[in-house]
């Protein structure tokens, strides 16, 4: 029997030009689309660069941009809930 382990906790912080990574203590690692998370998707590099882990790994902090995101959060696949001024588009 498996169980899904939601106390693992935040390691690191990376992107790529869609996602983000976040590499957790445990080895795993998750990928969420940046669309998920409209103040990180419209940041630079050197903003989404700029962040703390809170809570010794079960927060990502980035002050300048006004975003917390819980790890625990995002490995029960919930993304950000804030409402969106725009629709986010759709690739050609």
């Amino acid at each position: 029997m498996s169980t899904l382990n939601l106390e693992a906790l935040a390691a690191a912080v990376s992107f790529d030009a869609d996602n983000m990574w976040v590499e957790l203590t445990d080895g795993r690692q998750l990928g969420i689309p940046l669309a998920y998370f409209p103040r990180l998707a419209g940041a630079s590099a050197a903003q989404r660069k700029n962040y703390i882990i809170s809570g010794g790994g079960v927060g990502l902090h980035w002050d300048e941009l006004d975003e917390d995101i819980s790890v625990p959060a995002l490995l029960a696949g919930r993304v950000d809930q804030t409402k969106r001024s725009t629709k986010i588009k759709k690739a050609a």
